[in-house]
């Protein structure tokens, strides 16, 4: 679990005392005031609004969302606030519009290696990518790692930080798990032009690829699970905090990679599809509500 995260497990009212609670999760005894990042009361509901019309028209880019937001009657609303709200997201249009997601100057890009590239075992391609995850007082970011033979979520986590160490370090324990894919594709953003990214892949041998700039397209089926994501949990049960935000998305995932079944990979779930044959059923509450 990233330490930010673990952060959010202390409870000052709790038997335990601070100091112990901090031993035991292994976090720095005075970083127990940590909360998830904030903003301002109209930028977190503008962020709420353009995470939900995101996944709705993801091909709309800044004016046009600026313009649906003051005709809600929110405004006057500038275009340059919502430029900054889709950096903090980490979002952009998909298509030929203007492209506002954080790119790196760093000279590790590589090309994209799925076009026709017919998808036909488990661990052939994975896909990763970063979501913005909007709450009641704040936001965070989740990280999450996808086999796209089988549409499983084979590692992610929550941070306060978008940080390629933090990412390097989940794709690790996808790797302790899971055999090592052939192929990974992200897109070009800042954590995966890193050289600290890049050489963990290169030093386990996985061919890199790379959406081409703008075309978040190109990584659609990461795109799809955050879509199910934020529309069967997120928008109808808004997190609290990061401990909440937690322990609701590992109940989503286990339901989403144990239970929901695809209609892509012939109305199996994504785990019988990675692992070739029934698996372990895990009993989620999203069991009654959503199959």
């Amino acid at each position: 679990m990233d330490k930010s995260v673990r952060y959010t497990y202390l409870d000052p009212d709790h038997l335990l005392s601070m100091r112990t609670q901090a031993q035991l999760l292994k976090i720095p005894r005075g970083k127990h005031y940590y909360r998830p990042r904030g903003m301002s009361a109209l930028n977190l509901r503008l962020s709420k609004l353009i995470d939900q019309q995101y996944q709705r028209t993801p091909f709309y880019g800044v004016p046009r969302v600026t313009r649906y937001l003051n005709e809600l009657g929110l405004g006057p609303i500038n275009h340059k606030r919502i430029e900054r709200l889709y950096k903090i997201m980490d979002i952009r249009a998909l298509g030929p519009n203007p492209n506002t997601s954080k790119s790196s100057p760093s000279t590790y890009k590589y090309p994209y290696l799925l076009r026709n590239l017919r998808i036909e075992y488990p661990n052939q391609v994975w896909v990763a990518d970063i979501t913005y995850v909007p709450m009641h007082l704040g936001y965070m970011y989740l990280f999450a790692i996808m086999d796209l033979f089988s549409r499983m979520i084979v590692a992610w986590d929550i941070s306060n930080t978008m940080k390629a160490a933090w990412c390097k370090y989940i794709l690790g324990e996808a790797l302790l798990f899971h055999p090592t894919p052939e192929i990974l594709n992200t897109d070009q953003g800042i954590q995966f032009t890193a050289e600290t990214w890049i050489e963990c892949l290169k030093d386990n041998g996985i061919r890199i690829s790379m959406d081409g700039k703008g075309r978040a397209i190109d990584n659609v089926f990461i795109e799809r699970f955050w879509r199910s994501y934020k529309y069967e949990y997120l928008y109808l049960n808004t997190p609290n905090g990061g401990k909440h935000l937690y322990d609701e998305t590992k109940e989503y995932i286990d339901y989403y990679n144990h239970q929901r079944t695809h209609s892509s990979i012939f109305n199996i779930t994504p785990a019988e599809k990675y692992y070739g044959n029934k698996t372990y059923f895990v009993t989620t509450k999203y069991s009654q509500s959503l199959v």
